[in-house]
């Protein structure tokens, strides 16, 4: 029986799924939430997409044992690797990040995609809009995870992977939920080009759908739960560093899952 009052689940490779968190806590006030940050398998990015895929099962059967109505996948490599197979099979809604992306990057001509190596390999991107340019950006994702966002060494590698990028590019799809931390340095590289991430879009159409299903929270307190497969403390600080308070913490081991 669907019961509004439970959590809606978020999980990504790591931290880059906060930015989805955020947005959706800021559409949805009222509800609770669980996130899931896979750290001790980040990235994701350079695995071969079977095994992410299973990655992916796992904490889905994770979260849905821990009694959420909800499921967003918050990460773009998760989302290419087992969607639609998880909206299908799971018995609650299941969200991804990527059509989201492709419907505001469809109201532009000449469109780029930065991503995981899982992610521009996938070509799900390629399924969903016509793609002008796409690169793969392997480094960004540790230099999120390590607090660089930053740092003069994101700028420089941001000008070596961007250095190919079409002169008339309008608009650059972030295909990682860790890439709009990274906006500031990108901009710098491409100064005139919009930058599309998949947050504030994943969570409107969210939150559409659990009205239209009758399953927003009448009562929920805006409580969330973190759960992380790697060190605690290091995660919280990270977070932190990202303007994300981290109250409630619990690590989950691998054998768990």
């Amino acid at each position: 029986m669907k019961d509004p009052r439970r959590p809606i689940g978020v999980f990504d490779s790591g931290v880059g799924g906060l930015t989805v968190l955020s947005a959706l806590k800021k559409a949805l006030p009222q509800e609770d939430f669980l996130y899931f940050g896979d750290t001790a398998r980040v990235p994701y990015g350079g695995k071969p997409l079977p095994m992410v895929r299973r990655f992916a099962w796992e904490i889905a059967g994770f979260l849905l044992r821990e009694g959420v109505k909800a499921i967003v996948v918050a990460c773009n490599t998760a989302s290419s690797a087992a969607l639609p197979d998880l909206a299908e099979d799971l018995s609650v809604p299941v969200f991804g990040v990527l059509e989201p992306a492709a419907e505001v990057a469809r109201t532009y001509r000449k469109v780029g995609l930065i991503g995981t190596q899982a992610t521009v390999e996938s070509r799900a991107y390629e399924r969903l809009l016509d793609l002008a340019w796409a690169k793969a950006c392997p480094l960004f994702v540790p230099l999120v995870e390590e607090g660089l966002w930053n740092d003069p060494v994101a700028l420089l590698v941001a000008r070596h992977y961007l250095e190919e990028a079409p002169k008339d590019l309008e608009a650059l799809i972030l295909g990682c939920t860790h890439y709009p931390f990274l906006k500031g340095t990108l901009q710098k590289v491409l100064p005139g080009v919009r930058l599309i991430d998949s947050a504030e879009a994943t969570a409107e159409r969210v939150a559409e759908a659990l009205r239209r299903e009758g399953l927003l929270n009448p009562q929920g307190t805006g409580r969330v739960v973190h759960f992380v497969t790697g060190d605690p403390e290091s995660y919280k600080n990270l977070a932190g560093r990202l303007g994300v308070e981290v109250a409630e913490l619990r690590r989950v081991s691998l054998e768990e899952l």
